[in-house]
């Protein structure tokens, strides 16, 4: 089968963020599909992006064709951004004709936050007859009108609806990194026509996965130095790992390590729009126990969460998750087999479902100090088995040769 993967931000081992078609193509490659990801040459996820010339530039990244779109940096989340996505969407669109002919697909898949990637997606599936696969990351407009505050009468939220609506009414198969998506489709049905006879027949939920066999590389020295030195003086180290920004939920992981005495170390690795803002509090309120590294790649995550005595997750209450969660850096976490404290109120828990942690309430401090002080009173022996119990969940239910079969088995489902 030839499988055409659109997906604005996609990455890969070498470039970062995000993982997960880089992952499923490998795997659908390994069974003897031919995969194309299509991306922007720009990404504000990437730890590296790819330098090209020329518009629909193809890269092999470990056998996998990747089809760069040339497209305007930015930062923040403005015009810049904006401009960046229309440039992507109106590209594809535009050569829709072309890459119908020259990759002859038998699946194509619009994956991206945005919804405007249906438009594309959907014109190259008409021309060859094609499967058509929307597969929601986050669900929007729903998104920024929760986060921004936004009516759903502004212009822009307006026009993502009506992209979101065509996507739920016109794919074949709508696969969900969301648990509980196919709630926010019944809501919908009023405008998309889509009963929930229909709804069942086109939902399917993939979450992302974990691939065991990664890591293996060493940590910079600046993060082993502090990690040992934390470690030489006996504290108890919780750690976070991964982006800093403001659906983190960082500032209450900073609050409640001011609840905590010198016997306990908070350690922030990673990078993000919200870092300066985090240091800068911490200096504010004087809190001597938190301390902030970079970012590292992904092979190095293993031996980072390795360091750690319990890991930390968090997400601010928001009406958003009532449709589930799918993050990356939980099931890291739980791979890493260590302790999980999970502050986050959703419709799924893996933590708690797994017994691999604590759960506790969102955006509450004492919450967490609480449970931290609880897990450093944990013998030893049974936060191994809590951190076990975690791995063998993540194995079981996020290892991504099993759910690249899910996804194939999806996209071969009868009732087109």
């Amino acid at each position: 089968m030839n499988i055409l993967y659109i997906d604005h931000y996609a990455g890969s081992v070498r470039h970062g963020m995000e993982f997960r078609p880089y992952y499923m193509a490998r795997e659908w490659t390994r069974l003897g599909h031919t995969v194309t990801i299509l991306a922007a040459d720009y990404s504000h996820l990437r730890r590296e992006n790819p330098v090209i010339t020329k518009d629909f530039t193809t890269e092999f990244v470990d056998g996998i064709p990747y089809t760069w779109v040339k497209t305007s940096p930015y930062h923040g989340n403005g015009p810049g951004r904006a401009r960046n996505i229309l440039q992507f969407v109106e590209k594809v669109n535009r050569r829709a004709e072309t890459l119908a002919q020259e990759l002859s697909p038998d699946a194509v898949i619009a994956s991206s936050t945005y919804p405007f990637d249906i438009y594309p997606a959907r014109n190259i599936a008409r021309r060859r007859g094609a499967v058509l696969v929307y597969e929601i990351h986050d669900l929007w407009p729903m998104t920024p009108m929760v986060l921004g505050n936004l009516p759903p009468w502004n212009p822009v939220m307006a026009v993502m609806q009506k992209a979101e609506d065509a996507a739920f009414r016109d794919a074949d198969r709508v696969i969900s990194l969301l648990p509980a998506a196919n709630r926010h489709m019944e809501e919908r049905a009023f405008k998309t026509g889509v009963g929930k006879e229909q709804i069942e027949k086109k939902f399917c939920y993939i979450p992302n996965g974990v691939i065991p066999e990664e890591g293996g590389a060493a940590l910079p020295k600046q993060h082993t130095e502090l990690l040992s030195q934390l470690r030489r003086e006996d504290k108890f180290i919780l750690l976070y790992a991964g982006g800093h920004a403001r659906s983190n939920d960082l500032f209450n992981l900073l609050r409640s390590a001011k609840l905590l005495d010198d016997s306990f170390a908070t350690v922030l690795a990673g990078d993000g729009i919200e870092k300066p803002a985090l240091q800068l509090q911490v200096k504010k309120d004087g809190i001597k126990n938190v301390y902030f590294l970079p970012s590292v790649e992904k092979r190095c995550v293993p031996a980072l969460l390795e360091k750690a005595d319990a890991l930390y997750f968090g997400a601010k209450k928001c009406r958003l998750y009532a449709y589930g969660m799918s993050p990356n850096k939980l099931y890291d976490y739980m791979l890493a087999a260590k302790p999980v404290i999970y502050a986050v109120e959703a419709a799924n828990d893996p933590v708690g479902t797994s017994g691999c942690g604590l759960s506790v309430a969102a955006s509450d401090p004492k919450a967490v100090a609480e449970a931290v002080k609880r897990l450093r009173d944990t013998p030893v022996e049974e936060r191994i088995k809590m951190g076990e119990q975690g791995r063998a969940y993540v194995l079981k239910h996020h290892n991504y040769p099993m759910l690249a079969q899910r996804f194939l088995s999806a996209i071969h489902k009868e009732g087109r």
